[in-house]
């Protein structure tokens, strides 16, 4: 038996195919043909079975194909070894990848691995496509790879998350867009563009998240293809063009304002960059210390260098369900593992299938009420669903079409999850228990809502607040007996109210009644019959920063804590788990993009139309905001909240129902676990 004759076994057997594998190792068919049966007569039993056109491993195949590239790996190895042995080295790395990461990430690592380990001698690779790259660590031409696209699809090779890459938008400084601080694909489709070509990384990135968001290059009519990077920066300086890349790519023009580097709306999250190895090398490692071997000293300078990058990984989100109520604000997102895009998946062929399974998702959303805006206006303006939605398996035929459907509260949210008209549901405290109560009107399972995720928080409840005229002499809730105040009813402002005047005993001497409009520009009407206004934020600070109200009290109505949440219909929940862990992650993407944006309340006040002061007075902003915000983002799944407002409303007259809310079964933590696991 021949080493070469294993590797050519394992390409057939990887392919299932002698006319893949002749292709792939650039040998005519007959030839593969040959070293198979010469392979089989060596060992005396066939490798596969012949079922027409089509091949199946035999028990001795499957064997062979486990323990196989055991015996590639260590010719390799002593291939290697000898030859450092005749330089006169026992102490070698060799790293492969593309030139940006050569030329731009690479230097640094290694200069600081350099100083830590002079005796090693290090080799670095340049590959010019990464499919290249693919076969040099398939080969043992090299014992490290680093990309920016995933090798998750092949089972031979392991990948390690290093370090993240931001990809933009670049133009010349002198452009007339290069002024903006923020912009989208839909605002450029008729721009010039310049991209590398097909099959690069920034080309198969870009492509890949078009087509998660319904579009392809054929939208962008305006299109130069060139093979180089000195290409790219000619029609960037002198013909104005604009392109996609990496932050990698030109370092210098950048900063020596040449050329702009401008976010876009659709990567508002960086990609991870992997480090690659075959798994028999990650399984070498990972024995290292534990028994000694053959070529154990070899590996050393490996592991030390992945040691170097694995360094300062942060830990994941504390997404566990609390029992207890605690002040704590979370931990800043600085210190958390950063959410990312992920990396389309380098493949050797492309599949042709089309999309022939369509599920639609109607998400109910309230993007006025500025606390609930990571859940759907930031998902739906970044495109973050699209991208999370599962696309593999049993979904690698399914298209998704997404409705987003936008309420001024969350009452006829209720009603659409009731009648199965939306599918997820962003509701605030008090819609979100009458939502849970749509489970106890039925026995069956499939008729349940289930509450996934919380959304954002207030602690001492200031979330909702009474409004009254300046000009009013109204000043205590005891002040409103006998009086009339409008609400939004089925909010979580009519939720206060209810609770509030039933603490004082006043419930059935104030008269409620609904607010129709939620417009606050009509509530100014001298001529409204009403005394005040009940609102839920940001309502009442629209008002408040308009002028003409004032808040009621200075200090909140009750003790309990103000709070959003994410429920799900029953059915979506059992049939499409997937679906529902990867909203999730989207929301998690959202929450981490707005709090670490400082440009992030900017855009939510344009897109909500809303004065920025309010949107960072209603929902924490960024770290420099000082602690500034009503609400901060927090996933956490509050079971003493819900049980705490349960308690208080289901002693209230007509409802009593809410007592029977059982939060075992309508709570479901798994998808938020699920979604952290394999963000």
């Amino acid at each position: 038996m021949e080493i070469y004759q294993v590797k050519v076994f394992l390409e057939v057997a990887r392919c299932l195919s002698f006319t893949e594998a002749a292709n792939t190792l650039s040998l005519t068919q007959p030839a593969v043909s040959a070293k198979i049966k010469s392979l089989e007569s060596a060992l005396g039993t066939s490798l596969f079975h012949r079922l027409g056109r089509r091949i199946e491993l035999t028990e001795v195949g499957k064997y062979l194909l486990e323990e196989g590239a055991y015996l590639v790996d260590l010719e390799a190895q002593l291939l290697a070894e000898i030859e450092e042995i005749k330089q006169g080295k026992f102490s070698k790395i060799s790293i492969g990848c593309m030139t940006d990461t050569l030329e731009h990430w690479l230097p640094t690592v290694l200069f600081e691995y350099r100083r830590k380990y002079p005796q090693v001698q290090t080799q670095c690779c340049n590959f010019q496509s990464i499919e290249q790259l693919y076969r040099g660590l398939k080969n043992g031409e090299i014992d490290l790879g680093i990309s920016d696209l995933s090798f998750a699809k092949f089972e031979e090779i392991a990948e390690i998350p290093i370090d993240t890459i931001r990809y933009s938008l670049m133009m010349s400084s002198s452009h007339a867009l290069a002024q903006h601080q923020w912009l989208s694909l839909e605002q450029l489709q008729n721009q010039p563009w310049v991209l590398l070509p097909e099959g690069t990384p920034s080309r198969t990135i870009l492509n890949c998240r078009l087509q998660e968001l319904g579009l392809s290059l054929a939208n962008f009519p305006n299109i130069e293809i060139v093979d180089t990077l000195s290409l790219v920066r000619t029609y960037l300086l002198k013909g104005h063009y604009l392109t996609f890349l990496s932050n990698f790519e030109f370092p210098v023009e950048r900063q020596t304002d040449w050329i702009q580097s401008i976010p876009l709306q659709e990567f508002a999250l960086d990609i991870p960059l992997y480090l690659l190895m075959s798994k028999r090398l990650r399984r070498a490692l990972e024995n290292l210390g534990k028994t000694s071997f053959r070529g154990q000293r070899a590996l050393e300078p490996i592991q030390h260098f992945i040691t170097m990058l694995e360094a300062g990984v942060q830990p994941l989100f504390d997404l566990e369900v609390a029992t207890t109520r605690s002040p704590k604000i979370p931990t800043p997102a600085s210190q958390q593992k950063v959410p990312h895009f992920q990396s389309p998946n380098f493949c050797l062929r492309v599949s042709s299938s089309q999309a022939s399974n369509t599920i639609t998702l109607t998400i109910g959303t309230q993007n006025r009420t500025i606390q609930t805006v990571t859940a759907g206006l930031i998902i739906q303006r970044l495109g973050l669903l699209e991208h999370f939605l599962p696309r593999n398996g049993r979904y690698s035929n399914t298209h998704y079409q997404i409705q987003w459907w936008d309420y001024t509260s969350g009452a006829p949210i209720v009603a659409g999850l009731e009648s199965k008209h939306i599918d997820i549901g962003i509701l605030g405290d008090y819609p979100l228990l009458l939502s849970a109560n749509l489970q106890n009107q039925s026995s069956l399972d499939t008729n349940q809502t289930r509450l996934i995720s919380f959304i954002a928080s207030n602690l001492d409840g200031k979330g909702n607040d009474v409004i009254v005229p300046n000009r009013s002499a109204l000043n205590s809730l005891e002040d409103l007996q006998g009086r009339a105040i409008a609400v939004p009813f089925g909010s979580a402002a009519h939720g206060m109210m209810i609770r509030a005047l039933h603490h004082k005993n006043l419930l059935q001497n104030v008269n409620l009644t609904s607010i129709e409009n939620l417009d606050p520009r009509s509530l100014a009407n001298p001529n409204n019959l009403v005394d005040g206004y009940a609102y839920f934020a940001p309502f009442h600070e629209i008002l408040k920063h308009r002028g003409g109200f004032r808040r009621l009290l200075q200090e909140s109505l009750n003790e309990l804590p103000t709070f959003h949440g994410v429920v799900i219909q029953g059915t979506l929940a059992d049939e499409y788990p997937e679906i529902a862990i990867a909203y999730l992650q989207a929301l998690i993407a959202a929450q981490y993009w707005y709090l670490q944006t400082p440009i992030a309340p900017t855009l939510v006040s344009r897109w909500v139309n809303l004065d920025q002061g309010i949107i960072t007075k209603t929902l924490r902003a960024f770290e420099s905001s000082n602690l500034e915000g009503s609400f901060f983002s927090d996933t956490k799944i509050r079971t003493d909240w819900l049980n705490e407002h349960i308690k208080q409303l289901a002693a209230i007259s007509g409802h009593e129902y809410l007592s029977q809310i059982n939060l075992d079964r309508w709570i479901q933590t798994e998808f938020l676990h699920q979604a952290i696991a394999t963000l």
